[in-house]
């Protein structure tokens, strides 16, 4: 069998699970972008990460649902603020800004948009497209998840906390270690959303230290 003839019923056999996938009826029915908004549902609710007033920066934000479901948990008074390459369509409260979080003139954007605000946390779902050869995969997402825990260093004000997604695979006890360099504490989440197949892990870091 040809590689691309796996790949197309590898294609084939998740597009039938991700139509019957009751998470993602549950997301059409409620009106959520997104299945994801139940990961960071479920984390919010068992570690109390949005409260009101809170300047939230989601990193890798399209299609928008963890924005959807945050703006409304950092009312009143908070201020909600998502990035990506591709584009998001508009949310009430969400003020996005289209681009590379590592060029310069993206972090003037980002700076503008704070207006003086500190960074209490930072959100990271982010993924690359996927390849179907684990390994490569699970360093892209690593990749990500460094220049994320960068951001955070950088943006977030002291004792701000970062929610990551990553793989478990090679990198993974290195990027651990560099997270408990930089926070206090660091839990380890695989919300019940997340597919059983999935490598995908949510590092919640919290109380980040003063540099």
């Amino acid at each position: 069998m040809s590689w691309t003839t796996k790949q197309k019923k590898k294609s084939k056999a998740w597009m039938h699970d991700h139509v019957n996938d009751p998470y993602v009826q549950q997301a059409q029915k409620e009106g959520w972008r997104s299945r994801a908004v139940f990961k960071l549902k479920e984390i919010d609710e068992k570690d109390h990460l949005l409260k009101p007033g809170m300047t939230v920066v989601d990193l890798g934000a399209t299609p928008g649902s963890w924005c959807q479901y945050a703006v409304k948990r950092i009312q009143p008074g908070g201020c909600m603020i998502a990035l990506d390459l591709l584009e998001m369509t508009p949310l009430a409260g969400v003020d996005f800004i289209q681009g590379d979080f590592r060029e310069a003139i993206v972090l003037d954007r980002l700076k503008s948009a704070l207006a003086g605000r500190q960074v209490d946390l930072v959100l990271s779902d982010m993924a690359p497209n996927m390849t179907g050869i684990g390994a490569t995969d699970s360093a892209q997402v690593m990749y990500l998840a460094e220049l994320t825990l960068d951001f955070a260093r950088d943006h977030l004000k002291p004792n701000g906390a970062l929610l990551v997604k990553v793989f478990q695979g090679a990198g993974f006890m290195e990027l651990r270690k560099e997270l408990q360099t930089s926070f206090a504490t660091l839990a380890a989440r695989k919300p019940a959303a997340s597919r059983d197949r999935s490598a995908e892990l949510y590092l919640l870091a919290k109380q980040k230290k003063a540099a």
